[in-house]
């Protein structure tokens, strides 16, 4: 080796560490930008073939390259690509004689997570027909809602969920739709059986012209978004939209000899299109869980040699809240993808169970934009980037609490943030960032969208989240736009107050709202909590606690103790109903404290102290 090239090398070298020192996310953010490059090379060569190149035609060149590859993983079956192709082709050929389904039709899926699932979205994609992935844990009215909006004129159900389509069968028998069940027979009226008929249909390739006129601006699914009031709201996501969420895991690092392990709602979107989509799209192996477990997840990732997990905030919660085993860290887990781990349970989850690398990110179902923390910075969900922010522009803006919308200067425009204070993230949509909307929708579609923003005739995205960026660039979420309440003039948020409270030694979980109360403005802190096993509420050391660590204007005033906090299937807290019972004892039943500053204690919410708040004799 020539002295020449020694030194260049010794000299890159000693550029590197250079470049580590002045700028310690340069690698980092070196790495990203490649894989953010890469992907949209690798984009317009598919939005631009003809006919389409869809996912499902990614899943079929795996099926050739890799036919005999494991690609799902259930239980102590597995599953390879040309299996799943195959049983994908029977489906696929059983609709088509059965359900008269054609190029365009949308079909309704009620499963719960397991194979048949993947195999009938692969099915529904094969002959050009879209899926709305229902929430298989509601019931009724919101059932029939979700099933009605999305325009779907075939429901397919699992045979345990018979009960609950049985429920609302008459009204969907008087909207014409046809209603299938995976069992070998069925003996309600206004159902068919499923299961006997893709057993006898043929496993022959599917047509691809079945699907020819499929375009990238073409439905490919549906997914509900998981609001905590109200009726969900059916995102559409276009064929474009569905790549581009599929190739977000290859950005974060995801390989085709990965093991991805996927216990969150395949109805969900990061499930569907980041778990499973993401899948696809590497050529990788997934492994299928019915519902997340904690004191399962670790033996499953050693059972199946799983290498990427994904997660959100409450799962890691759970899982560090587990009970510690010597086997912690055995296992291959090398990196873990999701959203809403607090900065906490994130040291925490790296120190008990090992260097796994986690990609915090942000996004919504039907948002136009996203971030990835891919520097590891704990607590930031991305960093900002001139790359990132010119090929999808946003800002943080002003936003008016009580008036609940964005500030506007003297010319009728927003007015960004300075670093370090809190914003609205505006997303502009442009041809590259669209905005699907919300099927059948129009209403709460126009909701989400916010005009001459910055100059006239402009549109951006209201992503209705709030944030704020460091010195460093960094960003991270503060809250929802409903999850901030006012109180005695300030801006208070509930996840940093319910941040506080499970620092303390008896509080495992707390739901914190601001609730309306008689002669005051805004809404005073109100938390609901579980607690600890074997632990009991201590009033006293609770008010030293939130004392120490909280402003007056943040402290919670009630406190309410349950023996559960009701969560959505995602596991996001519901405050909705929390905030209509509000803190009168004679409605709830649970246990009630308010905040008493004269004695330096929480003390028992009793009816004559609630009268005394209303009276305005009692002062909070």
């Amino acid at each position: 080796m020539s002295f020449v090239l020694v030194l260049a090398i010794v000299l890159a070298i000693l550029l590197l560490f250079a470049l580590r020192f002045r700028y310690p996310y340069f690698i980092a953010e070196a790495k990203y930008m490649c894989r953010i490059a890469i992907s949209i090379y690798r984009t317009p060569k598919f939005l631009k073939s003809n006919p389409f190149y869809t996912l499902v035609d990614r899943f079929l060149d795996s099926v050739q390259k890799n036919p005999h590859k494991a690609f799902i993983r259930f239980q102590d079956e597995t599953y390879s690509y040309a299996q799943s192709d195959k049983q994908s082709n029977k489906i696929a050929r059983s609709l088509l004689k059965h359900a008269g389904l054609h190029e365009g039709d949308t079909v309704a899926l009620l499963l719960g997570n397991e194979p048949m699932f993947l195999w009938m979205w692969l099915a529904l994609a094969k002959i050009g027909c879209s899926a709305a992935l229902l929430n298989h844990n509601i019931r009724s009215k919101s059932l029939v809602h979700c099933f009605t909006c999305c325009g779907a004129t075939v429901l397919i159900a699992g045979a345990e969920l018979q009960d609950s389509v049985e429920e609302v069968l008459p009204a969907l028998r008087e909207q014409g739709i046809s209603v299938y069940m995976l069992t070998d027979q069925v003996t309600a009226e206004g159902m068919e059986s499923l299961t006997d008929k893709i057993a006898q249909a043929s496993d022959e390739p599917i047509p691809a012209d079945l699907r020819a006129n499929i375009t990238f601006s073409s439905p490919a699914v549906y997914i509900y978004t998981s609001g905590t009031t109200g009726l969900p709201k059916a995102a559409v996501i276009a064929q474009r939209r569905l790549w581009a969420m599929s190739f977000f895991p290859s950005v974060c690092g995801l390989k085709s000899d990965d093991v991805v392990y996927i216990c969150l709602p395949l109805y969900h979107s990061a499930g569907f299109t980041l778990g499973f989509g993401g899948a696809i799209e590497r050529g990788a192996t997934v492994v299928v869980k019915s519902k997340f477990s904690s004191s399962q997840f670790w033996d499953d990732c050693r059972k199946y040699n799983v290498t990427v997990i994904q997660y959100i905030g409450e799962t890691m919660r759970y899982l560090c809240n587990s009970p510690k085993r010597v086997s912690d860290q055995v296992h291959n887990v090398r990196m873990a993808i999701g959203n809403g781990i607090r900065p906490e349970v994130w040291r925490t989850f790296i120190s008990r169970f090992g260097n796994v690398d986690i990609k915090e990110f942000y996004g919504s179902t039907e948002g136009t934009l996203g971030f990835l923390n891919y520097a590891g910075k704990i607590g930031a969900v991305g960093r900002v980037n001139y790359f990132h922010k010119k090929i999808y522009p946003y800002a943080l803006v002003k936003f008016d609490q009580e008036q609940d919308e964005p500030v506007r200067n003297a010319e009728g425009f927003c007015i960004e943030v300075v670093k370090g204070e809190t914003g609205l993230l505006v997303a502009k949509i442009t041809q590259k960032a669209q905005f699907g909307g919300y099927a059948r929708d129009p209403k709460q579609t126009e909701k989400k969208k916010l005009y001459n923003v910055f100059e006239k005739g402009d549109v951006y995205f209201n992503s209705g989240d709030l944030f704020r960026t460091d010195h460093e660039n960094f960003i991270y979420f503060q809250d929802r736009v409903g999850d901030t309440f006012r109180w005695k003039g300030e801006n208070v948020s509930t996840n940093e107050v319910s941040d506080i409270l499970t620092m303390a030694t008896s509080i495992e979980e707390a739901n914190v709202y601001g609730v309306t109360v008689q002669g005051y403005e805004g809404r005073t802190g109100m938390a609901t909590i579980t607690l600890k096993k074997d632990h009991q509420f201590e009033p006293d050391a609770i008010f030293s606690h939130v004392t120490t660590y909280l402003p007056s204007y943040a402290r919670p005033r009630f406190i309410r103790i349950q023996d559960c906090l009701a969560v959505t299937c995602t596991f996001k807290q519901l405050k909705g109903k929390l905030v209509e019972e509000g803190f009168n004892p004679a409605v709830i039943t649970d246990p009630l404290f308010v905040l008493h500053e004269m004695v330096k204690s929480y003390r028992p919410l009793t009816r004559d102290t609630y009268q005394s708040i209303l009276d305005g004799h009692f002062r909070l």
